[in-house]
């Protein structure tokens, strides 16, 4: 037997083992909802959001009905994290205005308070945490959307809500219709899709 064919015999398996245990690997390190982020420039000045962006894998209705519209994804928290793992975070380089309210410059937590076909955002400036510790919360520092409290909220405000003619696997934060006097803020997730309206504070 040629030693070239020997090689190739025994360093086969080794080859597959590899690969299959590379693929594992890669599959157990990757986050299950991926860190997002969407912005838009305004002049000189940026809009970011940062946010955690869930996945179906293969979950149907989502938000649900009824009594029950949203506890899925609030899994026992007050309000929506509007996304996964972290508390989303939204940073603006200027003045903003919301639902008749100014919003400083300045970062601030994103939630929203869901009612069946009434979602309203909540932008807020309660301290959070960046990675979970339980006392913290006690202290009133938020981890997604646990340990949250409207003392801290600089605006509420109503969104626009409807159903797209398509079901969207990822959830995606988005910008849209921006222009210099102001644009959306929109969030799209499974069959649902909701648009938040602000304008550049005068």
């Amino acid at each position: 037997m040629p030693a070239a064919y020997r090689l190739a015999r025994t360093s086969l398996p080794l080859l597959i083992a590899g690969l299959l245990f590379a693929g594992l690997a890669d599959a157990q390190d990757r986050a299950k909802s991926p860190t997002g982020t969407a912005s838009t420039q305004i002049g000189d000045h940026w809009i970011d959001v940062t946010y955690g962006r869930p996945i179906l894998r293969g979950r149907g209705d989502i938000f649900g009905s009824g009594e029950e519209y949203g506890t899925k994804v609030t899994a026992g928290a007050p309000l929506w994290r509007v996304g996964a793992n972290v508390t989303t975070r939204i940073k603006t380089g200027l003045d903003l205005e919301i639902n008749g309210t100014r919003v400083p410059a300045g970062e601030y937590s994103l939630f929203v308070d869901l009612k069946e076909g009434a979602w309203t955002a909540v932008i807020s400036k309660q301290p959070y945490m960046d990675s979970f510790d339980r006392a913290k919360v006690s202290e009133g520092i938020t981890w997604g959307a646990y340990g949250y409290s409207a003392d801290h909220d600089v605006v509420r405000a109503p969104m626009t809500v409807s159903d797209p003619d398509l079901v969207v696997d990822q959830l995606i934060i988005f910008f849209s219709d921006v222009t210099k006097a102001g644009g959306q803020l929109g969030v799209i997730w499974a069959d649902k899709m909701a648009l938040l309206p602000f304008k550049v504070a005068g």
